[in-house]
Parts: C-alpha cells; structure tokens; sequence
C-alpha cells in the first residue's frame, strides 16, 4: 500500500523536507510481516516523502527500501484497504485518507 505522493498525487511525485532527495538511513529493520512502514524510492538514496505499508513478509525489499516505522493501530483499516486492491497492484476504488495528522 502506497502513499505520500503530496505534490502529484498519483504516484510519480514527492518532496522531502530536505527539499531533493535524501539518503538511505540505514537498513537494519528487516521486511518481516504486516504493519512494516518502509520508504518508497526510485534507486539507492533517492528517497522523498512517499513510503508503503507492508501487508505481508516481503525479504525482496531489504537493502534496497528502508523501514523506518509500524502500524501501532488501524491495522483493521489498513486491510480494509487491502480489500479494495489485487494482487497485481491495481485497485477497484480510489482511496484518499484525510486528516490524518500533521505532515
């Protein structure tokens, strides 16, 4: 599951507050279940504010996306978003979360 696309809000855009790109922090949290926040990125150290939520183990994404977080509640509204999404990436529904927090 794919967000943070602030400035296109399609999936091709994303700012950081470093204003480029930023690098690869570190890749020590491993991609072991559900619930995982990792940065979404176009290669090595070309992260910006676009990240993904593990819905499953995914060991092909360690090394190359880091984990920087985890769902500590709502995992109930992310699989209800799940529902809504196939197993090739595409999506019957468009979803858009508002108010959410600060960014």
């Amino acid at each position: 599951m794919l967000g943070g696309d602030i400035t296109n809000h399609d999936g091709s855009g994303g700012r950081s507050i470093y204003g480029g790109d930023f690098e690869d922090e570190n890749f020590e949290v491993k991609h072991t279940g559900p619930g995982l926040l990792s940065m979404a990125n176009r290669g090595r150290d070309k992260n910006n504010s676009q990240f993904f939520i593990t819905l499953k183990k995914a060991e092909h994404l360690d090394f190359k996306h880091v984990v920087f977080g985890f769902v500590k509640d709502g995992m109930d509204v992310v699989k209800k978003i799940e529902s809504f999404g196939s197993p090739k990436g595409l999506v019957s529904r468009r979803i858009v979360i508002t108010d959410c927090g600060q960014i």
